[in-house]
């Protein structure tokens, strides 16, 4: 039997459509996005490349995975600590962090996670006041490509039981 050898893979991410992977109706009537380009995804990685709108809020959550986030441009908050342009964060498996809140610029970032990305929220109810306290409503979760090999998305959201699958977070 022949040895199989490691592929060489090499993505432009130019190349690669913005996927919205989550939304928000904000108070003063903005639509507020999480888009994602896939750069790769297999069932032993994950790398994308993410834009937050401005003011987007994403839950307190971890990832049934390790999680590794370098903040590109522009400036997240997690929990209390501003993470400008720059910043690397190590999550192993099952850390949480959050929630996050996209600077004024908004903010660019680049993902690894090794192995099951899916995000599993940590503090639901916290995030619900948040949300209210701020007037922002999470709206249904768009379409997103999700492999078939990945079970069904497990962060709360907008969206109602049977409603597609989407990857943010």
């Amino acid at each position: 039997m022949p040895e199989e050898k490691p592929d060489l893979k090499i993505v432009s991410v130019g190349d690669v459509p913005w996927n919205e992977v989550k939304a928000q109706a904000h108070a003063d009537g903005r639509r507020v996005s999480v888009w994602e380009k896939f750069l790769e995804w297999s069932p032993e990685r994950m790398v994308i490349y993410a834009r937050y709108d401005a003011g987007v809020i994403i839950e307190r959550h971890s990832h049934k995975s390790d999680h590794f986030v370098f903040v590109v441009a522009g400036e997240v908050l997690i929990g209390d600590r501003p993470c400008p342009a720059g910043t690397h964060i190590t999550l192993e498996h099952g850390a949480a962090f959050g929630p996050l809140v996209a600077g004024p610029e908004g903010a660019t970032l680049y993902e690894i996670m090794t192995g099951d990305p899916r995000a599993v929220p940590a503090d639901p109810e916290g995030f619900e006041e948040l949300l209210a306290r701020r007037g922002v409503q999470p709206l249904p979760n768009p379409p997103v490509p999700w492999p078939d090999w990945l079970a069904p998305r497990t962060d709360s959201s907008g969206s109602s039981p049977g409603s597609p699958p989407g990857a943010a977070g």
